[in-house]
């Protein structure tokens, strides 16, 4: 691994320990802030609210990444998150928190950035491992963000925003010092094009076979949404959980993904292919959640936690297979709008699936993971289209 990649899984492992530590302590503070212990909704409005920004916005980051290269775009990034976390800090209304969120989404490039540095200093043989390597990078923030952030909160409610807002200063330092610029440049007259983020889609379509590509990203967007939404508010309602049990269910689904990621996508592209590995992700992603529908005791969660942390096996094959896609100098674009497809799905499905547990809090919290995987079978005939072999005509 060459000192680029490593100093990028470096800068990705501190940025998720920096969003890992709100995680927990999140619907405390909206409870804080409206004095209301249905926060669902305002959860669904604040993941929605910064969803829309990153729409917007992630396809012309993307796009000035490939003109000026990534380093200037990522530098931009951490700064808007560190300014979000301080928002969160200080801010004793909803106005100001709404303000923060907007501020971060405007500014995140930083998995779309880090993406296209993995395109532009790794071959195609290595991708899917890379690729692994990022979410495996984030899965070890995820260990320690949601622990520390559990623990901080039981000295003060603010305090995980604010070692958030000063750890991620240190990595916009570190960034400056340390990151290397990447080769990317390409022509004014394809910059102005791809500045209009709905335009941008248009010229990625034209390239074949990535329009089925970009509905499952979107669709496995949406369903990712669920765990940031109603992963608490569920812990809370099922098993009684305070900040700490939220964190230490969500380090510990953290050890278990940066595992599987560290370990498991090289092999499995290479044993079972990425097509393969793609289904065989879904099946244990399925498998996991219909324990924790019927779960009664906290233990069965963290019993489970291997299982459902082999469901990101797939990802990473799936990255691998999409890239192929797409010609290296349309490598940033095209992460920006796979960037951009996500925060389309993350839009929606926030206040859908936080509307949707209101229904079922009462009765049945872990209701919510059996319409997650409703969701995943239903999507079942677009996977199979997109990743089937192509045969090539001689």
């Amino acid at each position: 691994m060459n000192r680029s990649l490593f100093i990028i899984f470096a800068i990705i492992v501190l940025d998720a320990i920096g969003i890992g530590l709100i995680f927990p302590i999140l619907p405390s503070l909206l409870q804080d802030m409206t004095h209301s212990s249905h926060i669902a909704v305002y959860m669904g409005i604040l993941a929605s609210l910064y969803a829309a920004m990153q729409f917007i916005f992630s396809p012309i980051l993307g796009a000035l990444s490939d003109r000026y290269g990534r380093r200037s775009i990522l530098l931009i990034s951490l700064a808007g998150s560190a300014i979000n976390y301080i928002f969160l800090t200080f801010s004793h209304s909803l106005i100001f928190l709404l303000i923060g969120r907007i501020i971060a989404g405007i500014t995140s490039a930083n998995m779309a950035v880090a993406s296209a540095y993995i395109v532009d200093f790794s071959s195609k043989n290595n991708r899917a491992k890379y690729f692994g390597l990022i979410n495996a990078m984030f899965g070890a923030g995820f260990i320690i963000g949601p622990v520390l952030g559990g623990l901080l909160s039981e000295y003060w409610l603010r305090l995980p925003f604010l070692v958030a807002a000063m750890l991620t200063g240190l990595n916009l330092i570190f960034a400056y010092i340390v990151l290397p610029p990447s080769q990317q440049a390409v022509p004014k007259k394809k910059l102005l094009f791809t500045l209009n983020p709905f335009k941008i889609f248009t010229g990625i379509s034209s390239i074949g076979g990535v329009l089925p590509f970009i509905a499952i990203f979107f669709i496995f967007s949406a369903i990712g949404e669920v765990y940031g939404v109603c992963w608490a508010l569920w812990g809370h309602d099922t098993f009684h959980w305070n900040g700490f049990w939220v964190g230490l269910s969500l380090g510990a689904f953290g050890l278990c993904q940066m595992l599987v990621q560290i370990f498991i996508p090289s092999h499995a592209a290479r044993i079972l292919g990425n097509r393969k590995a793609v289904f065989v992700g879904i099946t244990c992603s399925c498998l996991a959640l219909g324990v924790m529908a019927f779960a009664q005791s906290g233990w069965m969660i963290f019993a489970i936690m291997p299982i459902f942390a082999l469901g990101s096996m797939g990802t990473p094959s799936l990255q691998a297979l999409a890239s192929q896609k797409v010609p290296a100098e349309q490598q940033g674009q095209f992460q920006g709008v796979i960037a951009s497809t996500v925060s389309l799905a993350s839009m929606v499905a926030p206040l859908f699936f936080s509307a949707l547990y209101f229904q079922f809090q009462e009765k049945w919290p872990g209701a919510i993971w059996l319409s997650v995987i409703v969701i995943y079978l239903l999507a079942l005939p677009i996977i199979l289209y997109s990743t089937r072999p192509v045969i090539q005509q001689r």
